[in-house]
């Protein structure tokens, strides 16, 4: 040894990097091998599972004695020890997370009854509404079925306005509203007409002849239809048409429309229409023969249609 060097009692006292120096090297410092800085130090790396918990390590630079481990019957001895399997390893089954005394979530369960609640107060709602209008709805027939069958059961007498129940007047040619000029009578001898009794007004078939409507109860002023029931005998005929004082620009045509043979007024009942113009409330509606009219003719009914059409 050198004076002033005492050398190095323990290897934790060398110089790591003594092979750097003349000195160091007269001692026989080298180089690391495989340590970390230590001359001859050996590498520390173990194999998994070797290292044992609890128990006294091998001194410095000496390499630990393994024990050795008793396998199962027919086995390798098992080098590797899992960290759980060691005393105070981890665990490995996970531990539920404590609830945290933050926000909670939506209500998710409260959210679907009071979605359910509000479906069913809208399908309750929608029943009761249709159960209210089917209600209405037979109510409504019902009531139809009664004004029809009430129609039906008491006709109107001729001569009457039925314009309350919603139909327009019809009346007889013979009916006292109706009133017979120029010569014309009543008689029943053709068979055929739809007047009570089978009666009609007959000797129309002379100039200055007429039968006069006084027709009340036109619900609004407009467009009407005036329809006959007359008879002919086989042949055509027309009549002149006055509305109200105002003479009709067309005559009122009665042909033999439905083609019975000359002289058969039996057969020879048929019905036409003239379109005129009414006011609401009460009108005169005049059928005459005039001059340069074919007025060979019986009449039957009359009665009036709103429209053109």
């Amino acid at each position: 040894m050198t004076p002033g060097d005492n050398g190095a009692s323990t290897p934790e006292d060398d110089d790591p990097f003594g092979y750097l120096y003349a000195d160091g090297q007269a001692r026989g410092a080298q180089p690391p091998s495989g340590g970390y800085g230590y001359p001859n130090s050996v590498s520390r790396v173990r194999t998994v599972g070797e290292r044992q918990y609890g128990q006294p390590q091998a001194p410095y630079g000496q390499q630990p004695a393994v024990p050795q481990q008793q396998g199962a019957h027919g086995q390798p001895n098992a080098y590797y020890q899992a960290p759980e399997t060691l005393p105070g390893g981890a665990t490995t089954s996970r531990q539920p997370a404590p609830p945290s005394g933050g926000r909670r979530g939506p209500n998710t369960k409260g959210l679907l009854i009071g979605a359910i609640a509000v479906v069913a107060a809208v399908v309750i709602g929608i029943s009761v509404a249709m159960l209210n209008g089917n209600d209405d709805k037979k109510t409504d027939n019902r009531a139809g079925t009664t004004s029809t069958q009430s129609q039906s059961s008491k006709p109107s007498p001729s001569g009457s306005n039925p314009a309350a129940s919603g139909e327009l007047p019809k009346v007889d040619a013979v009916d006292g509203s109706v009133q017979l000029a120029g010569g014309v009578t009543v008689a029943s001898d053709v068979k055929g007409a739809k007047a009570d009794g089978g009666s009609y007004v007959t000797n129309f078939n002379q100039v200055g002849a007429s039968i006069t409507w006084n027709v009340s109860d036109v619900p609004k002023s407009g467009k009407y239809r005036l329809y006959v029931t007359y008879g002919v005998p086989g042949k055509d005929a027309n009549a002149t048409l006055t509305v109200n004082g105002t003479v009709q620009n067309r005559p009122l045509n009665l042909g033999n429309f439905a083609k019975a043979a000359e002289g058969d007024y039996e057969k020879g009942w048929t019905n036409t229409w003239g379109n005129i113009t009414l006011n609401k409330g009460t009108n005169t509606i005049k059928i005459s023969c005039e001059q340069g009219n074919q007025c060979d003719v019986n009449f039957d009914q009359l009665w009036l249609k709103a429209g053109w059409g």
